[in-house]
């Protein structure tokens, strides 16, 4: 099952422009796993915590929008989707990591003190949200944070569909059934609404710019997936002639 959440011509043809990013997101033998319930642990488990920093990330560039904007209801739908992404996705990963085969992973991942640490490509998307949303126009701001919206709903449905009929027990049920649900649809056919209201409105140059900001951000969702797959981390030594040694900085 799909689900077109385009608002109009310009979202249509936006969603058209990114298509083969979406299909090399679909493709991820992450999300694949993440279905049939295959997903190493810890690999779900590095996710989830990626997630949560970059939703902190998330949640300020939505606040920045929510300021920005002259419209009040759009300000209170920012500020609100800010809100729930601090309070109802975290729930939900606080939830998926009460379970012992993920509290388990997530204790050998973040240590006793270490903590958690963004990888280089949560870092570098969530520098590009906030960045945009604080320094750009209101239109590229929305356009940099609708791919989280679009791109994980459309996901929700994807994933649903390949997993079937997911078992009570499926390891991943809970997160999957959060992004295939009314009210996340919901949610997200407001943002697009907005973005094509001010592509419809922008000079060429600022709706260039915009579609700029929508495409760029598709990668980073991209490059999010595989990089908590592949467990991504600051590693230099991977750059490196086999047997050289270099001294790791501290993130």
């Amino acid at each position: 099952m799909t689900v077109d959440f385009a608002a109009g011509p310009q979202t249509t043809q936006l969603w058209e422009r990114v298509r083969p990013i979406v299909e090399q997101i679909e493709d991820l033998p992450f999300l694949a796993q993440l279905a049939d319930g295959s997903l190493d642990v810890t690999a779900f488990t590095n996710y989830i915590i990626q997630d949560g920093i970059y939703l902190n990330g998330y949640a300020k560039a939505m606040s920045f929008l929510a300021a920005k904007t002259v419209d009040r209801d759009e300000s209170r739908f920012w500020a609100g989707s800010a809100a729930e992404a601090i309070t109802v996705e975290e729930g939900m990963h606080e939830e998926l990591l009460a379970d012992s085969r993920l509290a388990a992973a997530h204790a050998g991942l973040t240590g006793a003190s270490a903590g958690a640490k963004a990888s280089p490509t949560t870092l570098g998307y969530v520098s590009f949200l906030v960045a945009t949303a604080a320094s750009r126009s209101y239109g590229e701001g929305v356009a940099g944070v609708l791919p989280c919206f679009w791109v994980y709903a459309h996901m929700g449905k994807v994933l649903i569909d390949e997993a079937g009929q997911m078992a009570a027990d499926h390891p991943y049920r809970a997160w999957v059934q959060t992004y295939d649900s009314p009210e996340f649809d919901e949610s997200t056919r407001h943002a697009v609404q907005i973005l094509e209201q001010e592509l419809a409105k922008a000079p060429d140059e600022e709706a260039a710019r915009m579609r700029a900001a929508f495409e760029q951000a598709c990668v980073y969702e991209l490059h999010f997936w595989a990089s908590a797959h592949a467990m991504q981390n600051w590693d230099a030594s991977i750059f490196l002639p086999q047997g050289a040694a270099v001294e790791t900085a501290s993130v």
